[in-house]
Order: structure tokens, then sequence, then C-alpha cells
């Protein structure tokens, strides 16, 4: 997955002003204790946080 397709699923499931907020403070055991920052900039890969935002906030599978 391209980052730019992951920002697009963080937008339109919290809205342009909050996913980058979210993607900031929210701290997730699915990504080993980081935030969505922190992942990312640990190298892992977009799909693999993309996958721990989803199990964390329970995003509908239909929107995964």
């Amino acid at each position: 997955m391209r980052l730019t397709v992951f920002w697009q699923r963080m937008a339109d499931h919290f809205g342009e002003a909050y996913a980058d907020s979210f993607a900031r403070d929210h701290v997730m055991s699915q990504l080993g204790g980081r935030t969505v920052h922190q992942a990312l900039a640990a190298g892992w890969d977009a799909k693999e946080v993309w996958r721990g935002v989803c199990t964390a906030m329970e995003i509908p599978p239909e929107k995964r």
C-alpha cells in the first residue's frame, strides 16, 4: 500500500482534520506501543500500520 492510499484511508475514516492528530497522539498496542507516525518512521509497511489501526479502532471489514 502506498502512503498516499494509507493517508486517504485515514482521512476517509477519521476526517481530514482529525486523521493526522490521531496518527500523532494515539498509541496502539497493535503497533508495538507506537503511534502511526512512529510506526511508519520505524519502517513499518503502510499496509501493516493500516491493519493495526483497523484492529485497534474496530473499523468494519468493508472499509479495510
